[in-house]
């Protein structure tokens, strides 16, 4: 009996030993499979500041951006400032304390920005400058289109366009936007010596095309025998040519601009404008978010070694390549690249 009972004993004692293993592992298990669930959720966040979206392209890039990110796993905040530059520059802060891990802006003033920037960098965030590059912040990446050959291809076509040479406008976008500095540089430079004299410039605050036609009202009392508007983008160039339509003058002046945007290239199919500079907002966006996700995976972004001067710093530069485009090329360029159908493009043309 006694036998009996230590047998007992022994096999209680092991089966409760057993029993406990059974039980540790089981927690082990559970804590491991919940340890890897937290790692996978915690995928990489980006911030992206928008300065508005009054100019219909920013939509475009706004929409490649995000699916491009959610494609590699990331998660977009998206902020929109409307224009109001301190209140983009609380939505970057608020997005610091959301602790993003990379901080995308597309600036309303490339300098009143740098402070912000810098207290991103500070708290450990990388910053891209999108299209325009913020001055004196230290970016860990610009990338954008090659600005001062948009400047060019715009000089390029009103020389072609006026070889005899004459009086043009330029009708720009905001002073505060560096872009709108490279693509006059790039202009001037070509059009020096060409017979084409500027003689009448305005810019258009916060990119509100609606002044450009007030400005061009302005230029055309002072100026009447202009031959050649640049406009800092198709939008203003919407407002040149509805303005010169009022008086009848529309297509009897040369108009240049750029973006692409469908109603400029209706314009150019139609006569009244002659060229714009076509830039793949869906491929830089989509690039944008490929070398965001890198820098925060802290991934070589396999640039070329080329730099730009913030002021203070320089910034590794990523340039994708615009294109110029008349009624020459409309359909190679747009209709069979894809950016817009043949029946939208040629939309008030009679076939």
């Amino acid at each position: 009996m006694k036998k009996t009972a230590e047998i007992c004993l022994i096999l209680f004692l092991t089966l409760s030993f057993l029993g406990g293993c059974g039980t540790k592992m089981q927690e082990t298990r559970t804590h491991t499979e919940t340890k890897n669930s937290q790692e996978e959720e915690k995928g990489v966040s980006i911030g992206v500041s928008f300065d508005s979206f009054v100019i219909e392209r920013w939509l475009r890039d706004r929409d490649a951006f995000v699916s491009a990110a959610d494609k590699l796993g990331a998660e977009v905040n998206v902020q929109n400032a409307n224009g109001d530059l301190q209140e983009q520059i609380e939505q970057i802060r608020y997005l610091i304390k959301k602790q993003v891990d990379v901080l995308v802006v597309v600036a309303a003033d490339c300098q009143a920005l740098s402070k912000v920037m810098l207290e991103a960098k500070d708290a450990g965030i990388s910053t891209i400058s999108y299209d325009r590059l913020v001055q004196n912040a230290d970016s860990d990446l610009y990338i954008s289109f090659d600005n001062e050959k948009v400047g060019e291809y715009m000089a390029e076509a009103l020389m072609k366009e006026i070889p005899e040479g004459g009086e043009i406008f330029m009708l720009q976008g905001p002073e505060e936007d560096n872009n709108v500095k490279l693509v006059r540089d790039g202009f001037e430079r070509v059009i020096k010596g060409s017979g084409l004299e500027v003689v009448y410039q305005a810019h258009c605050p916060g990119w509100l095309a609606e002044q450009a036609a007030e400005d061009l009202n302005e230029g055309l009392k002072q100026f009447p025998d202009v031959k050649g508007i640049m406009c800092g983008n198709d939008d203003i160039a919407s407002q040149v040519v509805n303005t010169l339509a009022e008086t009848r003058r529309a297509g009897s002046l040369a108009v240049v601009g750029q973006d692409g945007d469908i109603a400029a290239c209706q314009r150019i199919v139609e006569g009244t404008q002659t060229m714009t500079a076509y830039k793949s907002v869906e491929s830089l966006a989509e690039k944008a978010a490929a070398m965001a996700v890198k820098l925060a995976k802290g991934e070589n972004l396999g640039l070329d070694g080329k730099t730009m001067n913030d002021g203070s710093y320089d910034v590794p530069c990523y340039f994708m390549e615009p294109e110029y485009v008349s009624g020459e090329n409309m359909d190679q360029v747009i209709i069979e690249g894809g950016v817009h159908s043949r029946d939208d493009v040629y939309l008030n043309v009679q076939k």
